[in-house]
């Protein structure tokens, strides 16, 4: 792989991975409800998982899923109903911060990893990736070059929306601000549902 085509697929896994979609907003959510320490496992998580799936798709999976379309498109309500769900829990989330402490928990680890496979953003940034920046034919090693790319370029990223959940959680100490915020949350979560159910 050309130096300028690595560089054009960091740039690329720079932008799709800082800008806000499913994963971002569950990670600052996160942040505020539970705090960077409490959300490490969710993030390393997201950061597995999307590597995982990077690597299944360069593989060929998206190959199957084209001539199977009816399990793609399973896949596809069975994401928007695991994220809604996700939505529902987050906007009914306990008001105040010493209630969210003692009942709540953050998404762990393989929650994380299981959820890239029903993200719809993770999924269209994969294959966008593979299909973009692969080559016809790519062995294994350029694949998994692809991959760590993505997670190295992602984790920053990942952390820099978890960092923005804790800074604010100062200022949502309120109760009425963390339920208006946690709400806000959710409903930004279902937005994100738009592009997927509406190609």
């Amino acid at each position: 792989m050309s130096y300028d085509l690595l560089l054009a697929a960091a740039v690329f896994a720079l932008v799709s991975s800082i800008t806000p979609g499913p994963n971002n907003t569950m990670l600052m959510a996160s942040g505020v409800n539970f705090g960077f320490k409490r959300t490490l496992w969710h993030m390393l998580g997201v950061e597995i998982g999307f590597g995982i799936l990077l690597l299944s798709v360069g593989m060929g999976l998206h190959t199957v899923l084209d001539q199977y379309p009816g399990a793609y498109e399973a896949m596809r309500y069975a994401g928007a109903a695991y994220m809604l769900w996700i939505a529902w829990k987050l906007a009914s989330a306990k008001p105040t911060q010493a209630d969210i402490k003692v009942t709540a928990t953050p998404m762990g680890f393989w929650a994380a990893v299981a959820f890239q496979w029903v993200n719809p953003k993770a999924w269209v940034m994969a294959v966008t990736c593979m299909s973009t920046y692969l080559a016809p034919h790519a062995g294994f090693a350029q694949v998994l070059l692809l991959a760590v790319l993505f997670v190295v370029v992602g984790s920053p990223s990942a952390a820099f929306w978890v960092g923005f959940g804790q800074a604010m959680r100062k200022w949502l100490q309120d109760p009425l601000r963390l339920r208006l915020f946690n709400i806000a949350m959710a409903l930004a979560l279902v937005a994100s549902l738009y592009p997927m159910l509406n190609p």
